[in-house]
This record gives C-alpha cells, sequence and structure tokens, in this order.
C-alpha cells in the first residue's frame, strides 16, 4: 500500500470516528454535553485539510492550517449554547436574559459573539469568529451543515484563524433540543 493510501486511511478513520457526544450534567431538563475535543478538533481540521468552494464568490480557498483547541474559546462557546438553550432562542446575539451571562455583566442587554469571547478570557486577538448550529446530533451531521452554509464554510476555512472551542447542549423542551457553537480566534 502506498504512503497516500494509509494517509487517505488514516484521515477517513479520524473523520469516521467523529460524532462522540458525552453527557456530563443533567439539570432541570438540559443536558450539558462535553464533546471529545479531539473528535471535533480533527473533524474541522480535516474539512479545513482540502481545498474547498464555500460559494462564498472567493472561488476555492484552502488547504488551511489545522487550528488548535482552546479553553477559552470554548468557554465562550459553552456559554452561548448554554444560554441559546436556556432561553429556547437561536442568534448569534444572546439572549438579554440572566442565562446570557455577558450581557447580564454588561448592563441587561443582548451580548455579541465577540463580547462573550472576550469575557471568556480570549484577549489580544486580531480576529474572531462564530457558528452555530441546531438540532444536528452528531459532529458529522453539524460540520456538514456547516460547510453546505457559505458564510459558516468560511469561517471553518478561514486561515486567518488559528484556535477554536466548540461546545454542546441539550435542552429536550427547546426547539431545536441540541445547540451547537463553534468560536474561532487568532492572537497578535
Amino acid at each position: 500500500m502506498t504512503i497516500k493510501k494509509i494517509s487517505l486511511l488514516i484521515v477517513l478513520s479520524l473523520f469516521t470516528a467523529c460524532g462522540n457526544v458525552e453527557s456530563s450534567v443533567v439539570s432541570n431538563s438540559t443536558v450539558f454535553h462535553k464533546t471529545e475535543n479531539r473528535d471535533i478538533l480533527n473533524a474541522i481540521n480535516l474539512a479545513r485539510s482540502v481545498p474547498r468552494d464555500c460559494n462564498d464568490g472567493l472561488g476555492v480557498v484552502g488547504p488551511s492550517r489545522p487550528l488548535v483547541w482552546n479553553d477559552n474559546l470554548y468557554a465562550s462557546a459553552y456559554e452561548h449554547s448554554k444560554d441559546l438553550a436556556q432561553s429556547n432562542t437561536f442568534s448569534h446575539l444572546g439572549s438579554g436574559t440572566e442565562t446570557d451571562i455577558t450581557g447580564m455583566k454588561s448592563g441587561e442587554r443582548q451580548s455579541k459573539f465577540f463580547e462573550r469571547i472576550e469575557n471568556n478570557g480570549y484577549v489580544n486577538f486580531y480576529t474572531v469568529g462564530e457558528n452555530i448550529a441546531g438540532g444536528q446530533t452528531t459532529v458529522k451531521e453539524v460540520m456538514k451543515a456547516w460547510l453546505e452554509s457559505p458564510k459558516h464554510c468560511t469561517n471553518i476555512m478561514n486561515d486567518k484563524f488559528k484556535e477554536v472551542g466548540v461546545a454542546i447542549v441539550t435542552k429536550k423542551d427547546s426547539d431545536f433540543k441540541i445547540y451547537w457553537t463553534q468560536n474561532f480566534g487568532g492572537k497578535r
């Protein structure tokens, strides 16, 4: 078997292994999930590893450099996914309710994604971005949805981003049941 074929098999096995979602805390019919950081990071970096047309008018971009996991970006993503699930909303803006922690700290208003990122300790950045999704039950499903959406795909393929954090929160009695937030950043 050639090195190229072996590499392809390794990449394919990484991609098919994605999708593990593990419950970590159950509270008031809300389940907070801890994804296998390695699995979601592998799925993102697999997508970034090939040239891709995001249908955003930029033509084919990439491959892009691999991202590394960042716990501050994860914390901001978790804050937003939890807020979306608890408030049963779906927007890049925070809900403006008590579950919008950054919004409450800034005077009881809806938080913006970059404010949540800063509030969770990701500072001195030159670029940040956010993707959200709702309803997908596996990493494979959410990545497919994001890559089929021009703006989300553009974020995933953006070579200016160096780090990422992704969080999932589910709530059975909400509209989407499962909420995904993917936050990207590049520091100075």
